[in-house]
């Protein structure tokens, strides 16, 4: 059944929707819409509208199959990990934009912490000299500039830090991806964030990183695999450069990977930049919202075009 071939009202539509954000969904759902928890058990079949936990793996395996399902609204921004799972007839939406304020304060932490020595002397168990930068001499190079990169730019524009920005290809004052050769001997930090795509796997390798300055950091809230993990460790285990993870290839990182002891990083965390609950408010309104729309026949918001099918 296609997205728009459900009419609210002559039948009874259903969402299953993550129990952090079913009481959200709830308040804005319209009357001819039953919302029910998601939970393991659930008969995925009878769902017409599906906002799955984050991440949810194991979901996966029955998407493919559900030809009544109409839409599925995503918590998170990043959607490659069910994008190849999406039965054709189903429109996918993100939640961009709705975890913007954590992530970009996550980055910030990350290029202040680098700058000031703070995570570096956090793994120091001794008292010795240290020399701090000022962020406001820093060239930030951002690789991936949508919402959240832009946001980055806002929060780091008070402080006097240029800022670069990349996009797929050169628009609107966005340098190309094919400058990177050209902008990364410039930058003290380059964050990543841009989604994983077939393109941008492994975008961010030996070459790219080799090209960065001594002593400049990487920061990476994007996709792990946008980073070439081995080619980032003989980096960092040189200490020739420093980085910044709130994620890996692979995830979750082992508790034995040589990344956790490597002298150039300054700190990992278990992919949870925009896990707070603003982050979390924002992302279940917007569900509710996407539901209430979709119900009444309106555009959606945040949709992503389906990949070209092998």
């Amino acid at each position: 059944m296609a997205a728009d071939a459900i009419d609210p009202r002559t039948c009874v539509s259903r969402a299953a929707v993550a129990r952090s954000a079913v009481d959200a969904v709830r308040a804005r759902a319209p009357r001819a819409v039953e919302v029910v928890e998601f939970s393991d058990g659930i008969d995925l079949a009878m769902i017409d509208f599906l906002v799955p936990p984050s991440g949810e793996r194991g979901v996966l395996s029955a998407l493919p199959g559900l030809e009544r399902l109409a839409v599925v609204q995503l918590l998170s921004a990043g959607t490659d990990w069910i994008e190849p799972y999406m039965p054709e007839q189903a429109i996918l939406c993100s939640a961009r934009g709705a975890r913007d304020g954590p992530v970009g304060e996550w980055m910030l932490g990350a290029l202040v912490g680098a700058s000031t020595g703070l995570l570096e002397c956090a793994r120091e168990r001794r008292w010795s000299s240290r020399h701090l930068d000022d962020l406001a001499a820093w060239t930030v190079l951002i690789v991936g500039m949508g919402s959240i990169g832009r946001h980055l730019a806002t929060l780091l524009r008070p402080l006097g830090t240029k800022v670069l920005g990349v996009g797929s290809r050169a628009h609107d004052g966005l340098r190309g991806v094919d400058e990177l050769p050209e902008l990364l001997p410039q930058a003290d930090a380059v964050v990543v964030l841009t989604p994983l795509t077939d393109a941008t796997r492994g975008l961010i390798g030996a070459a790219e990183l080799g090209a960065m300055r001594d002593g400049a950091v990487l920061v990476n809230a994007a996709r792990g695999a946008v980073v070439d993990t081995e080619a980032l460790l003989a980096e960092v285990r040189s200490g020739r450069l420093r980085a910044v993870l709130d994620v890996t290839d692979p995830e979750p990182l082992p508790d034995d990977h040589p990344l956790w002891s490597a002298p150039g990083v300054l700190s990992i965390t278990p992919h949870v930049g925009g896990d707070s609950p603003l982050g979390h408010a924002r992302a279940a309104a917007l569900a509710g919202e996407q539901l209430a729309r979709w119900a009444a026949g309106e555009a959606l918001h945040n949709v992503v075009a389906p990949r070209p099918r092998s």
